[in-house]
């Protein structure tokens, strides 16, 4: 220890003395002059021997340190010295917070050293959200303007540090200017400060993704590899934006897997590793499901599995990573025998890292190809008894993700080894969750009514809480609500309460998730269980419950209004409350979505314990008369003077009602005081005694009467997992001359990979994608001869998203007013041009934010869902009737009702042979309808139409997330409209959903349409009054400075494309300053105030959403950059 801390001392001098004057090679006075109190702190900390002893040494040198900084006499070059030995005290956990403004001061004055370690102190001391930190900004401006590299450096290296998205519009433009320095290293550290304010704020820098472009094409290799981080994470959140750039990422990792880059980026002679690792994630992501993408990347790869063969730590990194992209990839054949090769090579590998890379990329592949598990089974049973934890876990990872229907029960066992061994919290809870994924049927089903009431409590738990991970959350929910359709399709099957009452929870919370659970079908299915003799009554208000849930979001149900009916009039008094709360909630669909929010069982719920929601019900009763609140001690002392008095003048005789008696509030009381006053007042003498504590005592004897009478019920009944161990193909002299550890080996693979080979019908469990009986993969003759006719299908882009704040509508009366058009019949002519016929006379406040823009004319595409695509459709059967041709067009038009607001072009959202569907976005003032028109095209009717909407967290559907449409006649459209409301604040996103229709078979069809942040936008009229006023009660604000185009010119043209584009409200123009105000329906105000100045201007937004100034300021620089 002592020979390192000597070293560290020796070095010091070179690291903080360079440039000292005093530091001279000959070893003068000055050479150990900047670090010999450093050095002396820390011989003394080494020496010394306890905790308590360092503390007293730290604090000591603390008050040295606080007083020398405080003096006014203290040079820089003390200064710099008290820094590093501060850095040192912060570094061992001692808060120095009293030098934070002293590092601050160093970075603003003196040389180059000096600013160098005021800047290193600034980013080791402070966060990104110390107030100390707005202190910083004129110096970071100032360094960015110098003509000295270093400074720009400094500056630059602090800004992708520790600067805060708050400070982002302050320094941008000279970052911007930065891109285009004549010194590579310049360039570099700006692409790394784009890429930090990427991650915190990416709506500020959209508007200069052209430079991302170039900085990916500088010519310096540094340059180019720092823009792969930012591309990188934009392609993670939209890979079909950027397919265009794939052959440059190609080229890229050619060159550098052929050598062409310069030496100084070679590891142990391995060319730029990281940058090979970058680029290869990068095609992984941009060829997932995309065929002709896919073919681009083959060579490159081929070429980079052949060069990494070097026997080095770095090579085996470059090959997991080549591994995963290519299974990632759309396969080819050659390319998938080569990666298997090198996943055998790590896991038969004697090395414990390249052995759990081996598992790793085992686990990540399974899913494509269960066989290779197949191969490797032995391995996979000696790694269950490996001793390193960390390998023990990565195989029971891979044996969770072969689990199927045969294996389970082995498997879970082996999970539950390993679960009592381990005591890492985090082992626990995810071997847990898994263990209850795999076996939460059985558990309930066996166990029934008799298993302890924490088992399901704790299992629904876990279901809301989840993990970590929301992807793997959402995976366990739907699977558990799969599981519970398909159990409910058995008709007279009996299952206990307590597994009953875990489905109809399950089905009530999370029934939304699956895409072909029709909800009317699951609540005829719990329908029928509350008919049911077995259920009993606790059961049944579970099941009710979740009716309830389940009806929130459908717009009408025939099965929930027999139910209300059928059980408004039960004897049941429970069951008849429910009924009624069912049916009064029915009533007013707008409150009852508001009392039943969409998977909030784990929300948590702010008690007003003031009560102060009733303070207009309890003014409006004072109005009318009602006694006032009397506290308890003064309706004590009127009830003990009550008693005092004559007893008859307080009652009321013959029929006089009780109904005009000002009662005050005797009866305001709690419970316990109203149960005192009854039992003084009744006589109970002679009375027979009909209920007990445990309940209504005849009704109790009658119901253990019945309960002895109950038949047992037969096991068959009971849902249980069988494992079917199959027959060992061995023959005796084998089994013979293997040993008794190799026969266990043998016999455990046989269990633990059953259900795998090629052959076996049976999939991995709740892994396997539903492929619908229609599609097909195409064979390689086949896609090679269709190549040329299909055609690139891209997915629209998504850009990021900000939180908004949970607020629900307002008013949608106009919409709800409209139900009578949620489905119309409109007639089909085969003689009449297919066009969308458009319509822009506007209301006045529409037509002034500039509504009657249309959009660009699109024509409606007539190419195939599945062009570019490896799926190939089969024809149809002979029974299905003829196809009309599509020559025969279509006249589409909106209802009367809608056709006078402003809406865009009626476009072809999916099409096949038998079916079209089109849209239409219809905006009125208070809410954007989406149209949609489903025509068909066959001469034959098609029946059982569901159009169904994915659930996205970006965008809200009212009333329900489908349409159905019963039959749709031949040639004939229906149409339906739904009231889409922006969720969370993004200037662009994606609205998903299929239809789904009938015709000899089940077939469906996918589509997707993207709605903008202007969609959503609408003009809020104001004065300037008002202005100010909001203007000063909003905290969420953002500014930017946009360079104005010649075309542009004075602030009221600017200001004019605002509104048309934004549709803005313009409150007031004075001279070169303006103000105008919008609002994101249904209510959330936005205000903006701009100003011009030598060629740019000043935008300055504010709003009570924290996201919506990003993505208004990031629509703003875009149109005025198009403009």
């Amino acid at each position: 220890m002592s020979d390192v801390v000597e070293r560290t001392l020796s070095a010091l001098p070179g690291l903080l003395g360079q440039h000292d004057p005093g530091a001279g090679p000959g070893g003068g006075p000055g050479r150990f002059s900047a670090t010999s109190r450093l050095g002396s702190l820390i011989r003394s900390i080494t020496a010394l021997s306890s905790k308590h002893e360092e503390e007293k040494l730290i604090q000591q040198e603390q008050t040295n340190l606080k007083a020398t900084v405080s003096a006014p006499t203290t040079t820089l070059r003390l200064m710099k010295e008290c820094m590093v030995r501060l850095i040192y005290c912060e570094m061992l956990g001692y808060e120095s917070s009293f030098g934070y403004i002293h590092a601050i001061k160093l970075a603003q004055q003196g040389n180059l050293l000096e600013k160098r370690v005021g800047y290193l102190a600034v980013s080791l001391f402070l966060h990104e959200n110390h107030e100390l930190l707005l202190l910083l900004v004129n110096t970071v401006v100032k360094d960015l303007q110098s003509t000295n590299l270093v400074e720009v450096c400094m500056a630059l290296t602090v800004v992708s540090q520790i600067f805060p998205r708050e400070m982002i519009p302050a320094v941008l433009p000279l970052i911007e200017d930065k891109l285009q320095h004549s010194k590579e290293i310049i360039r570099r550290k700006a692409v790394q400060a784009l890429y930090k304010f990427y991650l915190i704020a990416p709506n500020q820098v959209q508007h200069i993704h052209d430079k991302f472009r170039k900085a990916l094409c500088d010519r310096d290799v540094g340059v180019m590899a720092a823009s792969l981080h930012i591309y990188l994470q934009m392609i993670k959140k939209n890979a079909s934006g950027y397919k265009d750039l794939t052959e440059s990422f190609v080229t890229i990792l050619k060159q550098v897997v052929g050598g062409k880059l310069p030496i100084d980026f070679n590891y142990h002679s391995v060319p730029a590793p990281w940058l090979q690792i970058q680029l290869l994630r990068i095609l992984g992501l941009l060829g997932k499901d995309d065929p002709r993408t896919s073919e681009l990347m083959y060579d490159v790869l081929d070429e980079s599995l052949r060069r990494a063969e070097i026997n080095h730590n770095i090579t085996y990194a470059i090959l997991f990573e080549c591994v995963q992209t290519i299974y990632t990839i759309c396969p080819k054949s050659d390319l998938l025998e080569k990666a298997a090769k090198c996943i055998g090579k790590f896991v038969l590998s004697p090395k414990i890292n390249l052995k759990y890379l081996g598992l790793k990329a085992l686990t990540y592949v399974i899913q494509q190809d269960p066989n290779l598990a197949l191969q490797h089974q032995m391995t996979i049973i000696e790694c269950l008894d490996h001793p390193d934890p960390i390998i023990k876990r990565e195989t029971l990872e891979l044996l969770y993700r072969i689990t199927n229907g045969q294996n389970v029960t082995v498997i879970v066992q082996k999970m539950l080894d390993y679960l009592r061994q381990s005591k890492e919290e985090y082992t626990i809870i995810n071997l847990t969750g898994k263990i209850a994924e795999l076996t939460m049927n059985a558990v309930f089903s066996v166990g029934g009514d008799v298993m302890h009431p924490d088992i399901p409590n704790n299992f629904l738990r876990l279901l809301a809480e989840g993990f970590d991970d929301e992807k793997e959350d959402e995976q366990l929910r739907l699977y558990a609500v799969q599981s519970y359709l398909s159990l409910l399709e058995e008709e007279d099957t009996f299952y206990p309460q307590k597994f009953l009452q875990v489905m109809s929870w399950v089905l009530g919370e999370y029934s939304y998730l699956t895409n072909d659970g029709d909800p009317e079908i699951i609540i005829t299915r719990l329908h029928r269980l509350l008919k049911q003799t077995f259920v009993t009554s606790e059961t049944k208000a579970w099941i009710m419950t979740a009716i309830t849930k389940m009806s929130s979001r459908m717009s009408c149900s025939k099965t929930v209004d027999k139910l209300i009916q059928e059980f408004s009039t039960s004897l049941d008094t429970c069951m008849r409350q429910y009924a009624f709360e069912l049916k009064h909630l029915c009533e007013n669909k707008e409150l009852m979505k508001k009392l039943l929010p969409l998977d909030a069982s784990c929300d948590e719920i702010m008690v007003d314990a003031s009560l102060s929601f009733l303070d207009g019900f309890v003014a409006e009763g004072l109005r009318c008369g009602a006694a006032p609140y009397k506290p308890h001690h003064q309706r004590q002392e009127e009830k003990l003077s009550q008693e005092k008095g004559d007893m008859s003048s307080s009652g009321f005789t013959g029929r006089q009602s009780p109904a005009g008696l000002s009662l005050g509030s005797d009866m305001s009381g709690n419970s316990a005081e109203i149960g005192q006053k009854e039992t003084n007042c009744l006589k109970l003498d002679g009375v027979r005694k009909l209920w007990g504590k445990e309940g209504y005592l005849p009704k109790k004897e009658n119901k253990t009467g019945k309960e002895d009478k109950t038949q047992p019920v037969p096991p068959d009944s009971i849902l249980m997992g069988h494992v079917v161990d199959p027959p060992l193909m061995q023959s005796e002299q084998q089994v013979v001359s293997l040993s008794e550890e190799e026969k266990e080996k043998k016999q455990l693979a046989s269990t633990l990979f059953v259900g795998l080979g090629s052959n076996s019908s049976i999939s991995l469990m709740g892994r396997a994608d539903t492929i619908n009986q229609k599609l097909k993969k195409k064979s390689k003759i086949s896609e090679t001869q269709n190549s040329e006719e299909a055609s690139s299908f891209q997915n629209i882009a998504t850009l990021p998203f900000s939180p908004l704040p949970d607020t629900a509508p307002n008013n949608k009366e106009n919409f709800q007013g409209n139900e009578h058009l949620g489905l119309r019949k409109v007639s089909l002519s085969s003689s009449e041009v297919l066009e969308a016929s458009v319509s822009f006379d506007t209301s006045q406040s529409l037509r002034e934010a500039g509504l009657d823009e249309k959009l660009s004319n699109c024509r409606l595409s007539t190419s195939s869902l599945f062009a570019d695509s490896n799926i190939e459709v089969f024809q149809p059967p002979k029974t299905v009737p003829d196809i009309v041709a599509r020559k025969a067009p279509l006249s589409l038009c909106l209802p009367e009702e809608l056709a006078g607001h402003p809406h865009s072009e009626i476009v072809e959202l999916c099409s096949c042979d038998i079916l079209t569907v089109y849209s239409c976005k219809v905006w009125t003032d208070d809410c954007s309808l989406l149209v949609l028109f489903v025509a068909n095209n066959s001469t034959s009717p098609l029946k059982t139409v569901n159009l169904v909407f994915e659930t996205t967290e970006h965008f809200k559907i009212f009333e329900s997330l489908s349409c159905h449409f019963p039959v749709i006649e031949a040639q004939s459209m229906e149409s339906c409209q739904k009231c889409v409301q922006l969720e969370k604040v993004c200037t662009e996103g994606i609205l998903s959903g299929s239809i789904s229709y009938h015709l000899d078979m089940d077939t469906h069809l996918e589509f997707s349409l993207i709605f903008s942040l202007s969609d959503f936008i609408r003009p809020m009229k104001i004065t300037t009054e008002d202005f100010g006023r909001l203007w000063l009660s909003f905290s969420n604000d953002v500014k930017q400075n946009i360079k104005m185009s010649p075309s542009q010119g004075s602030l009221s043209i600017a200001l004019n494309a605002l509104k048309q584009k934004l549709k803005l409200h313009i409150v007031e123009i004075i001279g070169n300053e303006g103000i105008a105000a919008c609002q994101l329906l249904p209510s959330i105000p936005c205000l903006l105030h701009c100003r011009t100045h030598a060629r740019t201007l000043a935008l300055w937004f504010r709003s009570s959403c924290s996201a919506l100034p990003d993505s208004l300021l990031y629509q703003c620089q875009k149109m005025m950059e198009e403009s």
